[in-house]
């Protein structure tokens, strides 16, 4: 089973963002454990008393928000390129599917179903290329509670039952499952991914993104993993 940890960066409505991304970390199930000990351990330094108490999300890290107020920016932006580092060094089956969106490209098309479609159908081709290689293997997106778990649901029940833009979703076990950030290490990369995409476009920051470009997903020197509408 590949599971896609999911989560967005960047807002539909802000008018002062132009970009909306949708990234999602594709882990093969059993190198969830490793990753998670690894994203623990990088948690720790901020609470050696209760790590789990800790989240990695992108923007607060970076801008020094909440509870990463109290520590060095330094600090910070190490802390967020050695939790990317943990992806950039896991099994080279683990992958990286992302859409990206100049929100005023697609008008009046809805960038979190825009970037949905594109994302799931290129995780489904993956998992088709690997049924081609007679590794025959079932795929879950799972996502970050959001405000656009509704929205998500129907159309990955749509895409498997009359389709998407270009075929029907076949791949996937189940309907995304939506599950709290705090409880999940491997959301918490997701959403680091998803904010380095979107530091990249949107305020020309690529020292973040240009850690784990490796990981987007290629297949026979043509390029899946990153769709862009920019």
């Amino acid at each position: 089973m590949h599971l896609l940890y999911a989560d967005e960066s960047g807002t539909t409505t802000d008018p002062k963002q132009l970009f909306f991304v949708l990234a999602g970390v594709c882990i093969f199930e059993t190198q969830g454990y490793w990753m998670n000990n690894e994203l623990d351990k990088i948690a720790a330094r901020f609470n050696p008393g209760d790590p789990t108490s800790v989240e990695l999300h992108g923007s607060p890290m970076l801008n020094g928000r909440g509870f990463w107020r109290q520590f060095p920016l330094p600090d910070r932006i190490q802390a967020i390129k050695d939790a990317l580092g943990v992806l950039k060094a896991s099994h080279p089956s683990n992958r990286i599917f992302a859409c990206v969106v100049r929100k005023s490209l697609i008008l009046p098309k809805d960038p979190v179903e825009y970037c949905f479609e594109q994302m799931s159908s290129r995780f489904d081709y993956y998992l088709r290329r690997l049924h081609k290689q007679k590794n025959i293997q079932r795929g879950i997106i799972i996502f970050d509670k959001s405000t656009y778990e509704t929205t998500i649901q129907n159309l990955a029940t749509d895409f498997k039952t009359i389709g998407n833009s270009w075929d029907i979703i076949r791949n996937l076990a189940e309907v995304p499952l939506f599950i709290d950030s705090k409880a999940s290490r491997l959301i918490q990369l997701a959403d680091l991914v998803a904010y380095s995409i979107f530091r990249n476009y949107e305020s020309s920051d690529p020292q973040f993104f240009s850690i784990f470009t490796d990981r987007l997903d290629r297949h026979q020197g043509k390029f899946h993993g990153l769709f862009e509408k920019v």
